[in-house]
């Protein structure tokens, strides 16, 4: 991937609006293309238009896990990278799931801070992605 920010997508999926809210913020003010949700149906939904680069998503939500989510956003966009996290421990049972299916996700412990992140998205993205020639200054 070697574009500038501004046009990379990310979608943010977590059924807590504070965490969305927040995540979003910090990613805008990176220079990132964000589009939230509460509910990952309605993610679902907006992929129909245009299809995420990254997908930041919570396990454990209502509706369907960000698990299942992954699977439905890696099989229909197999170029988007999926970061997965969880306040829950039990999520062992939908990893294994996915396993099965072929598909092996990492989760991240919430809260994750920012700076995580960002560095894996930046870690995807590679050096001189920024439209001014920079990497973009991860927050600590």
């Amino acid at each position: 991937m070697s574009k500038p920010k501004d046009e990379y997508l990310i979608f943010v999926v977590d059924d807590e609006p504070l965490i969305v809210s927040t995540l979003a913020q910090i990613l805008k003010l990176q220079g990132f293309e964000v589009s939230c949700f509460i509910n990952p149906l309605k993610a679902l939904e907006a992929m129909q238009s245009r299809a995420p680069d990254f997908l930041i998503t919570d396990v454990v939500m209502p509706e369907m896990s960000g698990i299942e989510l992954a699977i439905v956003v890696r099989e229909t966009c197999p170029s988007c990278t999926v970061l997965l996290f969880s306040g829950q421990f039990a999520t062992h049972q939908l990893l294994a799931e996915a396993r099965n299916r072929g598909h092996d996700f990492e989760v991240l412990p919430k809260p994750v801070h920012p700076v995580e992140i960002l560095a894996r998205i930046f870690g995807q993205i590679g050096p001189g992605s920024g439209s001014d020639g920079s990497t973009g200054r991860l927050l600590s």
